[in-house]
């Protein structure tokens, strides 16, 4: 079974957000960037199906020079080669670009049983990418699934809709996007990291793929302006221990004049 995993390197989730000077993009001084941590879910049911038989983990991802440590990451979690497509900066944000590169990519290197994504990169693909991947590589697709079973050919995946949970069963090749819950990823192990950084990391260009890199930038999104949301307002005390009737009035009124919620 021969899985390829589509890997984002976004910024840690725990990352203080600043705009750029430009004011179309976050300043990227002093952030930690991570592996999308969706995408974490969807290498481990990737590496867990190699260990449960025969099998071979491929992470790609597109990206600058700093998606090469979320590839080693990648190695060091279980993932057999990894492949980089240097770019990115002309496409970000604009998911079709970014599935247009990824779908060369994957049809480039060829061969895969199940191709891996997150549902969603933690950024600014809006849960796209992957389905698009899949439609640009005329794959069925599956999205959000929170258990996996393989037969013959074909893959069974469940996933929860509306508090409801569906089955759907597809045929192989199929790209699949995981939500959480789908397992536990594992942290890497030390004898891991050692050999990521050994490891070999095939390197493409976007021209390498047959892809004009600026002729994709803007086809189907363009980031205009980001903004901060509003620096939220000092809230109000009321000191109801003098005179609860009273404060409780005064919520009331400020409910119903300021708030507008009743």
């Amino acid at each position: 079974m021969k899985s390829c995993v589509l890997l984002a390197c976004v910024p840690d989730t725990a990352s203080i957000i600043k705009v750029g000077a430009a004011g179309n993009r976050i300043d990227e001084a002093g952030i930690k960037w991570i592996m999308s941590p969706y995408d974490e879910f969807a290498l481990e049911e990737a590496v867990r199906i190699k260990e449960a038989g025969s099998g071979h983990v491929t992470v790609l991802s597109y990206g600058p020079d700093r998606v090469q440590a979320t590839l080693r990451d990648g190695l060091a979690r279980g993932a057999d080669a990894a492949v980089h497509v240097r770019g990115g900066e002309a496409t970000f944000g604009d998911a079709l670009a970014i599935a247009r590169v990824l779908a060369a990519a994957v049809r480039a290197l060829g061969g895969f049983d199940l191709v891996w994504a997150g549902i969603k990169g933690v950024g600014s693909d809006n849960s796209l990418v992957g389905a698009m991947v899949a439609e640009l590589l005329d794959l069925p697709h599956i999205s959000g699934v929170l258990k996996v079973e393989l037969g013959d050919g074909k893959v069974v995946a469940q996933r929860e809709v509306e508090g409801a949970t569906e089955i759907i069963e597809a045929p192989l090749p199929c790209l699949l996007t995981a939500q959480k819950g789908l397992n536990e990823p594992r942290y890497p192990s030390l004898k891991g990291i050692m050999a990521s950084k050994k490891a070999a990391i095939r390197t493409f260009s976007v021209a390498d793929l047959g892809l004009d890199e600026a002729a994709l930038a803007g086809a189907g999104c363009r980031w205009r302006a980001l903004e901060l949301p509003p620096a939220r307002s000092g809230g109000t005390i009321l000191d109801g221990e003098a005179d609860p009737a009273a404060a409780a009035r005064e919520l009331a009124r400020l409910l119903r004049e300021q708030a507008k919620v009743i």
